[in-house]
C-alpha cells in the first residue's frame, strides 16, 4: 500500500494496482443545524482556525427516491468548490470506506452541541504586554 496525494494504491492478489481514493465523513454544527457531509480532501485551512472541505459529494443520482434533507444539502453547497468550516464548529471527522447519506439535522429545542472552546484573542486586556 502506497499513499500519493489523497490516493491509496494497492496490490490486487493477482498483482493488479488498484487506486482507491480517500474519503471523509464530515460533522459540523452551524446556525442551530447539524451537518453530515461527505467529501474526498479535508485538511488544515491556510486561514487560521478554518478546517478546509474540497470535492463534496452527494449520494447516487435516483429518479425514484428523493431524500429532503440531502436535496437541502446540494441546493446549500451547489457551485461550491470549497468550503472553509471554524474548528470550534467541527464535531466529529471520519476516514470512512464507502460514501452514505449527506444530510442537515435541525437540532430540537433544549439540544445543545458542547464545542470545543476558542480563546478570544485581544491584545489590549493581555497582562504579559
Amino acid at each position: 500500500m502506497v499513499s500519493c496525494a489523497g490516493l491509496l494504491l494497492f496490490v490486487h492478489p493477482k498483482g493488479e494496482m488498484m487506486t482507491v481514493r480517500k474519503l471523509y465523513k464530515v460533522i459540523f454544527a452551524s446556525q442551530g443545524k447539524v451537518y453530515e457531509i461527505y467529501a474526498r480532501h479535508v485538511q488544515q485551512a491556510d486561514i487560521y482556525g478554518f478546517v478546509e472541505i474540497e470535492e463534496i459529494l452527494f449520494g447516487e443520482k435516483s429518479t425514484l427516491l428523493v431524500d429532503p434533507s440531502e436535496e437541502q444539502l446540494k441546493n446549500e453547497f451547489n457551485g461550491v468548490t470549497r468550503s472553509y468550516i471554524p474548528f470550534h464548529a467541527v464535531i466529529r471527522i471520519d476516514e470512512v470506506e464507502k460514501e452514505g447519506r449527506g444530510k442537515i439535522l435541525q437540532l430540537a429545542s433544549g439540544e445543545n452541541i458542547t464545542q470545543l472552546p476558542h480563546p478570544i484573542l485581544n491584545r489590549k486586556n493581555d497582562p504579559e504586554k
